[in-house]
């Protein structure tokens, strides 16, 4: 007699599973930069002058939407979408609406965005209306003349009828703050101040070897660990489990009722839970901010209408996820750990 198998059909091919790396982590957030090009030159993040990809080297909006639509099905349920800035990309919206059907389903979690603000007046409504309901802006002073000399060329009262819009239509605010030895560090209590007087996190920011920008690394570092120290003399500070999705460890200060975060790439590592890879504007994927080794996704898409050779390119990339980077800043050294500028991996 023939077991109950015999006669059934051919087996169902699940299609790939959930992307794990070789330390047991698995992958559910990316970030996905649209774009290299940004309106600010940060002293931190770009050199002054930058010379940017040629569009035809970038995915385009559609590639980028199938190249997160497969990151979807393999488990991630968080994008964030990056530059450069990546509201200065021409038809982003479509992009956000696209992705949006996935929170319909319940497929994604979230969508978020990383901005320097300075569209935000402009666009804030209508990202809440395509799904978007958390962004973090990056502000690195409240004063005009240092925010200038920071990003070169950014206006702040324009970044601020940004935020003013962004929480008029009920997105939630986050500000990140990278920490400049001599630049800002007299800023960091009023700065905390401002934000969580207006409702908004905070989270600060060591600064990462990235890319030739013209300055030494070692006199922009600012360890937080001395900010965290000196802000404890003033400030009760109690840990939180509270987690985004990100790297930050987050206190709450009591004194103010909000939350403070603490991204530390230099001074205590977040490579033990990373569950996050990046993807640039041109299909190329790097499985840590810290390290080059990287994969092509751009030539997968473009070289089959399916899926097939994608999802094979990623999973063999996620193998070689690397325990943790490799950053380190080192007067002696001639040239940052890793090449590339921040504004290419967006963060």
């Amino acid at each position: 007699m023939p077991t109950a198998n015999t006669f059934a059909g051919p087996a169902i091919d699940p299609g790939p599973g959930p992307l794990v790396d070789p330390y047991g982590r698995h992958v559910s957030y990316i970030r996905v930069s649209v774009t290299d090009r940004c309106d600010f030159r940060c002293v931190y993040c770009m050199a002054e002058d930058m010379t940017f990809l040629p569009k035809r080297d970038l995915l385009s909006l559609e590639e980028l939407e199938r190249l997160c639509d497969a990151f979807v099905r393999r488990g991630t349920r968080k994008i964030r979408l990056t530059g450069g800035e990546p509201l200065v990309r021409r038809g982003l919206m479509g992009l956000v609406r696209g992705l949006s059907r996935h929170l319909v389903t319940g497929a994604l979690q979230e969508i978020t965005l990383t901005t320097n603000g300075s569209q935000l007046e402009r666009f804030a409504a209508e990202l809440v209306d395509a799904g978007v309901r958390r962004i973090n802006v990056s502000l690195d002073s409240l004063d005009e003349g240092s925010f200038r000399a920071i990003t070169r060329r950014g206006d702040l009262p324009t970044v601020m009828r940004g935020l003013d819009a962004a929480q008029r239509a009920g997105l939630a605010v986050k500000i990140n703050t990278v920490a400049l030895k001599g630049v800002n560090d007299h800023e960091i209590e009023p700065m905390m101040l401002w934000a969580h007087g207006r409702g908004m996190d905070l989270t600060l920011i060591e600064v990462m070897p990235m890319g030739e920008i013209g300055e030494q690394r070692i006199d922009q570092y600012l360890p937080l660990s001395r900010v965290r120290a000196e802000l404890m003399e003033r400030f009760t500070l109690t840990d939180l489990t509270y987690k985004t999705g990100g790297p930050a460890r987050y206190v709450k200060v009591g004194e103010t009722g909000g939350r403070l975060g603490f991204i530390t790439p230099m001074t205590h590592t977040f490579c033990e839970s990373c569950n996050r890879v990046r993807v640039t504007c041109t299909g190329t994927l790097y499985m840590c901010l810290g390290q080059e080794d990287a994969a092509d996704l751009r030539g997968a898409l473009r070289a089959s209408p399916d899926d097939a050779l994608l999802d094979e390119t990623i999973t063999a990339a996620i193998r070689r996820k690397p325990k943790g980077h490799d950053f380190i800043i080192d007067r002696s050294a001639n040239r940052p750990a890793v090449g590339r500028y921040m504004s290419v991996t967006g963060g």
